[in-house]
């Protein structure tokens, strides 16, 4: 368990603060201490101003290798004005009507917020910004809602407010830093994302549960998350996404915070955003030579365009999407017209577009990787009477069937292009899609956070498979030495 501190400005009365609480000074003069547990500071101080005591209390406790809040990152973020800015989606703001009377300023302390209407806002507003105090001004534009946040001191709070923060702060100090199991100890802490209402997550419930045995017999808890409970990101040693990502999307930014934070990440930000966007993989297989799909990228449907696709691809052809997964995103045509549709279409959502050329097989290869090494091996079968391994439109159908072998019995060609392709992306845990053709590979694409399901990926190494990956969680912990 962590202690708790609170730190202050020398100038500050300590007076209704909680118990422990104490001055930047007398934290700069004793501690570390010998002996001490685990710490974790919040503080308190003014971080208005560069290099002020407060900058000085967030980087002494990095040094310190104390949990702190704000990090120095953090406070550097909230003085930038760019960085100020808080990222909503649609369904927080849906609550907020556009009237005058939301508008104002309100104190966040620790994720928490006196006006019930802003809880979720306040809670999203700590989990991108995790500062123990926080004013998030509001205000209606034509646009919808401008919300901004700045970092706050106790001193320029008023006796509501404080009121408010320090009720919030005692209870604060009263709760673990994270649940504890039933008197085991563990000596990493593992946080797995997840999204309950995800129809099609890239793990079954199974293999969650799998993944969390796995883990306890390496000495890492195992905690089940949704991105609405990582207010407190920071309390763990490693983030497992098992929820579909995309670039615009919290998972991506959980990411971000979780790298920036020095935890352990699968995926990271960098892999996350390599395999969301075809183009990158497009470009980095041909400077890299991994064998792939014919690939054309283009940026309008004007008659011109439509010649040269029929001329270097005929038809049918293949169009995507730059960002998508599970097979979302890509579309064939097999005319003209229909290619002409299709486009006008999607360069709504698009101003870039990829053309490939089609090439059809009675399943896709996907090999797992993970650090460079081959771990699982899938043939796919196609969707019945659809040309992907899923088919989106049909829900009795919505797949094909699936076939799990050993690693060592896939041909060489298709190993050897995996790996290079998964090179290309880094040294996560990646699902590379492949097609193979008169014993030649062509890469598909590369995807981060791939499906592993109990009794799919899992058929043949069963449990092991689990152990490889906590596995490797269990050596990155030990080598940042967390």
């Amino acid at each position: 368990m962590y202690k708790t501190l609170f730190v202050v400005d020398d100038d500050v009365s300590l007076s209704g603060l909680p118990a422990n609480t104490l001055t930047f000074e007398t934290y700069l003069r004793d501690y570390p201490k010998l002996g001490e547990p685990k710490i974790r500071i919040i503080n308190l101080c003014d971080t208005e101003r560069y290099l002020s005591k407060g900058y000085y209390c967030s980087l002494l406790a990095e040094a310190r290798q104390h949990q702190v809040l704000p990090s120095v990152k953090v406070i550097n973020a909230l003085r930038s004005r760019r960085s100020s800015g808080l990222w909503l989606s649609s369904s927080l703001l849906a609550g907020l009507s556009g009237e005058k009377e939301i508008e104002g300023s309100q104190i966040i302390c620790m994720g928490e917020v006196a006006d019930p209407r802003f809880k979720k806002i306040a809670s999203k507003a700590f989990q991108q910004f995790p500062a123990p105090l926080l004013e998030m001004s509001l205000s209606v534009t034509e646009s919808g809602h401008d919300i901004r946040l700045s970092r706050c001191s106790l001193s320029s709070l008023t006796a509501e407010q404080l009121s408010f923060a320090l009720g919030v702060m005692d209870q604060y100090a009263r709760i673990s830093w994270y649940k504890k199991g039933a008197g085991k100890k563990y000596r990493w802490d593992l946080a797995i994302l997840l999204d309950p209402e995800e129809k099609v997550p890239p793990s079954d419930k199974r293999a969650i549960s799998r993944f969390v045995k796995a883990a306890e017999k390496y000495g890492i808890r195992a905690q089940i998350v949704t991105a609405d409970e990582l207010n407190h990101l920071s309390q763990f040693d490693g983030l497992f996404i098992r929820e579909t990502t995309a670039i615009d999307h919290h998972t991506y930014r959980l990411a971000c915070e979780a790298e920036e934070n020095g935890l352990v990440v699968l995926d990271d930000p960098s892999s996350i955003l390599r395999c969301c966007n075809k183009v990158y993989l497009h470009d980095a297989f041909n400077y890299k030579k991994v064998p792939s799909l014919k690939t054309q990228m283009i940026t309008d449907a004007s008659e011109g365009t439509l010649d040269s696709i029929e001329a270097e691809f005929g038809y049918p052809v293949v169009l995507k999407l730059p960002e998508g997964s599970f097979s979302k995103g890509v579309f064939k045509a097999e005319s003209r017209e229909e290619l002409k549709t299709l486009l006008d279409q999607l360069f709504l959502e698009s101003a870039l577009l990829l053309v490939q050329e089609y090439m059809f097989t009675a399943f896709d290869w996907r090999i797992g990787v993970l650090n460079g090494r081959a771990i699982y091996a899938c043939r796919y079968h196609m969707a019945r009477n659809h040309w992907q391994i899923y088919n989106h439109g049909s829900k009795r159908n919505f797949s094909g069937g699936f076939d799990t072998l050993a690693t060592f019995e896939v041909p060489r060609v298709v190993l050897d292009a995996a790996l290079k392709a998964a090179a290309v992306v880094g040294d996560g845990l990646y699902g590379i899609d492949i097609k193979e053709v008169d014993k030649c590979a062509y890469v598909i694409e590369v995807n981060d956070n791939p499906s592993i399901d109990s009794d799919v990926e899992d058929l043949y190494l069963g449990e092991e498979l689990y152990m490889q990956i906590m596995h490797e969680f269990l050596r990155r912990f030990e080598l940042r030495g967390r």
